[in-house]
């Protein structure tokens, strides 16, 4: 069976910074793969390079069993054109600790507005999908409401709403809920439980360990660019094996 993701000695550096030093690791179809470790690890440049947004520098990331960003020929890498990447990444929905909504919008119309553009629907359908969207993450009373008439926790389910109009095999998550008020962050992990129940592959950078535990299905701790550990959550979590690990987890748990 082939991986959804697959990241084989993935090497990013930013100048003389190594950011990620050969991240090998595997993510099967419909599983919540959780990333945890300290701020500087590398997880959220790990998950830009799943979808391009940084090339890597060595290495090769498959989704869906397609290398992303590059084509081979005869063992050499050549980047794909800008349309080219565009469209692979029409599969991946990515969701950032900012919310990144337009703020001249609604939102029904930041959901709708990738549909429209992207794949050229027509506004009577994207906006059926975009209420359908903003109802399935419990928003159907503020469709027609602006960003900033809206709270931290409301405006992230937008966004979540805005990156499954694409209708994405795979969702990556940035630390969702690391720019809000702690009593909002539960219902923004509410409405990611229910995208894992209903089978989304999810990579899940997050410092939220009771939602890893819960939820997660796989777990990586990362620390310098490298995957320290792995395993379930369960067993990195509660029985790890590495120094590091544990002195990382005594200061959050």
């Amino acid at each position: 069976m082939t991986a959804m993701v697959k990241s084989e000695a993935v090497h990013k550096s930013f100048g003389p910074v190594e950011v990620l030093r050969g991240i090998d690791l595997e993510v099967q179809a419909g599983d919540v793969f959780c990333i945890v470790g300290p701020s500087g690890s590398g997880k959220s440049t790990f998950l830009r390079c799943i979808n391009h947004l940084e090339k890597v520098n060595a290495g090769r990331l498959y989704v869906d069993g397609t290398l992303v960003g590059y084509r081979e020929k005869n063992g050499k890498l050549y980047e794909l054109r800008d349309r080219e990447v565009a469209a692979q990444r029409r599969d991946i929905g990515m969701v950032f600790q900012r919310f990144n909504l337009f703020p001249h919008m609604t939102a029904a119309e930041n959901v709708m507005e990738a549909p429209l553009q992207v794949k050229r629907e027509s506004k009577a359908a994207a906006r059926k999908r975009a209420v359908a969207l903003l109802e399935r993450v419990g928003l159907a009373d503020k469709t027609d409401n602006y960003p900033a008439q809206l709270s931290g926790g409301q405006q992230q389910r937008v966004a979540i709403a805005r990156a499954l109009a694409m209708e994405p095999k795979l969702m990556l998550f940035d630390e969702p809920t690391s720019a809000l008020d702690p009593e909002l962050v539960g219902e923004v992990l509410d409405v990611m439980r229910d995208l894992a129940r209903d089978g989304m592959t999810m990579i899940v950078v997050t410092h939220e360990m009771g939602f890893a535990r819960e939820v997660g299905d796989s777990l990586v701790f990362m620390d310098e660019g490298i995957v320290v550990e792995s395993g379930t959550p369960r067993d990195v979590l509660g029985n790890p094996q590495h120094d590091r690990t544990k002195s990382f987890l005594s200061k959050v748990l």
